[in-house]
């Protein structure tokens, strides 16, 4: 996949360079001989083929489909280590351990025991490989190679929670939020919980879905979305002049009495204005006027993705 956005234009930006400590990201910590099988049975991603130099974006979802959570999966000495929105790590960890029962995997909430950064532009370290989702390891630390944001290069970084802050001037956590936003990978939180199939975030062109895997929560209904046509909603850009927060409606022009659409996430332009990820009615990205919170709130517009979408898989 590539991840690029040549239209936009971001001379006009803050200076963005730097590391930012990530404290509303969590991890979840799989640990025994079978989690990565364990895994690999419950989300959209292969575990079980999985390296150690690879991460892996994926969703885990309800038996309808709908995400209860997005995460990034890597690797490390014999555990795999789910790196997602701390607000979603209890509620997953307590509904995966039901559905343990024999396997030898022991599910626990990590966040105390790990460090998450994102670092931003010169901040990556040069032996990270360029291609996304790849894993470098060095010493204790391990990084990941995420999606750029406003074409900059960006970096998850994950290290013990008592190592030093990694090398580099401080990054502004509301940067951070907004380059992530404009990656066009959207993550779960508890504000849109249960409101969408991967695909109606573009999960499946971004790496966040495997289709030959095998069974998992929801895999029928994701594979019937895929290749039988039936997806209406896909993810969407949009910019808008005033506020913007996940979980809020969108509104077509030409239908007002119902929602065509709904924020996944959202942070505030560091010149002006608000950006944010939506899923949105396919026959809705028409050009004819969106707004945001009701017919007569903030207007949006759509923007350019920085990635395409998959058509064949």
């Amino acid at each position: 996949m590539t991840f690029s956005n040549p239209s936009a234009s971001h001379a006009s930006l803050p200076p963005m360079h730097g590391v930012a400590r990530l404290e509303d990201w969590g991890v979840i910590s799989a640990q025994g001989e079978e989690a990565a099988a364990f895994l690999h049975s419950q989300l959209t991603q292969d575990f079980v083929a999985q390296r150690d130099t690879e991460a892996r974006l994926a969703a885990y979802c309800t038996p309808k489909g709908r995400m209860l959570l997005s995460a990034i999966g890597v690797r490390r000495d014999g555990e795999v280590l789910l790196c997602a929105p701390r607000e979603r790590i209890a509620p997953t960890v307590k509904r995966l351990s039901m559905f343990v029962l024999r396997a030898k995997v022991r599910l626990s909430d990590a966040s105390d025991q790990w460090a998450l950064w994102g670092a931003v532009g010169d901040t990556l370290p040069t032996a990270l490989p360029p291609a996304v989702w790849s894993v470098w390891r060095d010493g204790d630390q391990t990084w990941v190679r995420l999606p750029p944001g406003a074409d900059l290069p960006r970096a998850l970084l994950i290290q013990p929670a008592g190592a030093s802050a990694p090398e580099g001037p401080a990054l502004a956590l509301a940067y951070w939020q907004w380059l992530a936003v404009m990656s066009g990978v959207a993550h779960i939180t508890d504000a849109v919980v249960e409101a969408f199939v991967p695909q109606m975030i573009n999960y499946e062109s971004v790496g966040g879905v495997h289709f030959k895997k095998g069974c998992y929560p929801g895999q029928e209904v994701v594979a019937r979305s895929q290749f039988r046509g039936t997806l209406k909603r896909r993810g969407y850009l949009v910019h808008a002049d005033g506020p913007l927060t996940a979980g809020q409606e969108i509104f077509h022009a030409a239908d007002p009495e119902q929602p065509a659409g709904l924020v996944v996430q959202a942070a505030p332009h560091p010149v002006a204005g608000w950006d944010a990820i939506v899923s949105l009615q396919t026959s809705a990205a028409d050009g004819q006027p969106l707004t945001a919170g009701g017919p007569d709130g903030v207007p949006v517009r759509l923007q350019p993705l920085p990635y395409e979408l998959l058509q064949d898989i």
